[in-house]
């Protein structure tokens, strides 16, 4: 059942999400096959509606996958601003740390997000965290010249 589950979620079929987790609550708790909870999946496949079900129903918000990422994470590589400015407000860690010792704001500065990276600093982004390569979200920046990000995180 949580195959089904879990492709309900990336198929956007918040309506049989939501079915199922009134038959089965428990599938709010359980991983798909590469340890994604139904909250990452949800995020990364960009469906708001089912996010916001999730987070309805109790869905923990700083779940990791199988290398440590959250939600807030993938969100943030990933540049959907609306789905992070959302996991905020449902109280979602902005410092995080997974097993490569990424942030939220690591990839922001990674993938050239300027407006996540704005998120997360307004909301007490820890800029000086290294990761497990020695670096900051700035020294990431830099590395790509990213002008916007390294303003962001030099101000």
């Amino acid at each position: 059942m949580s195959n089904i589950f879990f492709n309900e979620i990336r198929n956007g079929n918040a309506d049989a999400v939501s079915k199922m987790l009134s038959e089965n609550p428990e599938l709010l708790n359980s991983v798909d096959q590469r340890g994604s909870s139904p909250l990452i999946l949800a995020t990364y496949y960009e469906q708001q509606k089912i996010t916001e079900l999730l987070l309805e129903k109790g869905a923990p918000i700083d779940s990791r996958d199988s290398v440590g990422n959250t939600a807030l994470m993938g969100v943030s590589f990933k540049g959907y601003l609306g789905l992070a400015k959302l996991l905020i407000e449902n109280g979602a860690n902005v410092n995080v740390i997974n097993s490569m010792g990424s942030t939220s704001l690591s990839y922001a500065a990674t993938f050239n997000k300027p407006e996540i990276a704005k998120l997360l600093l307004a909301n007490g982004a820890d800029a000086s965290v290294k990761d497990a390569r020695d670096k900051t979200a700035l020294d990431h920046a830099k590395m790509q010249n990213f002008t916007e990000v390294i303003d962001l995180l030099s101000a």
